[in-house]
């Protein structure tokens, strides 16, 4: 009993190198360390790359040195991911998923033999890895390890993932005729229909490289010994309960520090803005924030029809409209005089903070990808949102924004934009704004509670670290 009271246990995190897990895992690692855990948290030499040109950092800085001047011992380490520097994976998607399949557990693998032969003080006893990576009870049974998963999404879509079978059983997945009656069969799923299954289970090709990747990741995550999903257990009660009948699995979030909009930690790969004077010249509420985050890309006509509808509906907006949304590198893909038209009433950049433009007071609406972390901190801002998901997750995030929870509107029926359309449901979620604010306060109410020191995520943090502590003595 007294080891057990006295282990510090030491976890090697390692986020799957997008800006979508990266954000979650820099929160989780704060957390941890603030609960005693010894932290190596390691990013890609891409990464590091990234942030420290963002910040203006220096590339031997570490992000984390303002946690550690608070005594916190997080550890900051950089590997490579497999290809030069210069690789611009976004360009060349297909080529990185490849690399992340069969190249990088070699490097995690290399740095992990050597973290355990530099006998660290404490040893490493752990591995947090990015449920989308595919290596993580490969690399935790070599150096007997506790091999914990961290799922950065719903726990609904993992549910939906963890179930494939059934989906291909009831010609929901991998068939040439694929039913489209409702989905009513998923365990801790009441209904959902085929159109909010995540992109995965929709495409006509399932095998493509992408496919194969989150396969294989979902494949080995079911391995754990412990997963921990940044999610509420109240939001998403019956999907967890089903998940907690296959393995170990605890909801701690959301994942951000309760005054996050003054975060010490950036975790930005793209350089930001401060737009506050802006900001600072508009009513409260009145205007609407867009953006599509930093993965997913758009068409051109999709670009062209959402700006047709700012011009219909009148609404002043701040747009992230970043340089590589189209998937190339053309510049000049707004309508002619878009700009010079809305000028005084809209702002076109091409990044910003997110944190501080929803929770500044003039900020209304969101106009959002239904990226999980996006929603996460609408929420915690109490902003509204329109939805247009695009990829992956999206699609049954957007179920649970404005079927489930009612905090949100569609921009457009499935994934057609028509400007027209588009500019109505701007104009209909201010129309209904009151309703959808109540409903978002209770939904917040939620997020507040799970946090605090009796909640329901503080107490499954604080089960997990026993449960942990538990499994590190048994190895």
């Amino acid at each position: 009993m007294e080891l057990k009271e006295h282990l510090q246990p030491h976890a090697v995190l390692v986020p799957l190198p997008l800006q979508g897990h990266i954000t979650p895992f820099t929160h989780l690692a704060m957390k941890l360390a603030s609960k005693g855990f010894t932290i190596t948290f390691v990013n890609t030499e891409s990464t590091h790359q990234k942030i420290a040109k963002a910040q203006s950092l220096k590339d031997d800085d570490n992000p984390f040195s303002h946690g550690q001047k608070c005594g916190l011992d997080i550890r900051y380490a950089k590997i490579s991911d497999g290809f030069p520097l210069s690789f611009d994976w976004s360009a060349n998607a297909s080529q990185f998923v490849e690399g992340l399949i069969h190249v990088f557990q070699a490097h995690v693998d290399d740095f992990i033999e050597n973290l355990v032969l530099s006998k660290p003080n404490p040893p490493i006893s752990c591995i947090i890895a990015d449920s989308f990576h595919v290596w993580g009870s490969t690399i935790a049974e070599k150096y007997n390890l506790v091999n914990v998963s961290f799922w950065t999404e719903p726990a609904t879509v993992l549910t939906v993932y963890y179930h494939m079978d059934l989906l291909k059983s009831n010609g929901h997945f991998g068939c040439h005729d694929k039913c489209e009656d409702t989905i009513t069969y998923i365990p801790g799923v009441q209904a959902i229909e085929p159109t909010d299954l995540p992109s995965y289970f929709q495409d006509a090709d399932p095998s493509t490289v992408m496919h194969r990747f989150v396969f294989k990741c979902l494949e080995d995550a079911q391995k754990a010994d412990f997963v921990i999903s940044n999610t509420v257990q109240e939001l998403e009660s019956s999907p967890i309960s089903a998940l907690q009948k296959k393995q170990p699995f605890y909801a701690i979030g959301p994942l951000f520090p309760t005054s996050f909009t003054k975060r010490t930690i950036s975790t930005n790969l793209l350089p930001v803005s401060d737009y506050t004077n802006w900001l600072n010249s508009k009513q409260d509420g009145t205007v609407l924030y867009i953006s599509f985050g930093s993965f997913a890309n758009l068409s051109k006509q999709d670009i062209l029809e959402i700006a047709q509808a700012i011009l219909i509906s009148k609404v002043s907006f701040i747009w992230v409209l970043r340089h590589n949304i189209l998937g190339s590198e053309e510049r000049n893909i707004l309508p002619l005089g878009f700009e010079e038209e809305t000028a005084g009433r809209g702002l076109v950049v091409p990044w910003c903070s997110q944190l501080a433009v929803l929770s500044h007071p003039a900020v209304g609406f969101f106009l959002t990808h239904c990226g999980w972390n996006s929603i996460l901190e609408s929420i915690w801002c109490k902003v509204p949102m329109v939805c247009f998901p695009i990829l992956t997750d999206q699609l049954t995030n957007r179920k649970l924004v404005v079927d489930d929870w009612r905090i949100g509107v569609n921009l457009c029926t499935g994934r057609l934009i028509r400007k027209e359309v588009a500019a109505e449901n701007i104009g209909r979620i201010m129309s209904k704004s009151d309703e959808l604010r109540k409903n978002i306060e209770k939904t917040k109410m939620i997020l507040q509670k799970a946090l605090s020191d009796e909640g329901s995520s503080e107490k499954n943090l604080t089960q997990f670290i026993e449960d942990m502590k538990n499994k590190i003595l048994q190895k």
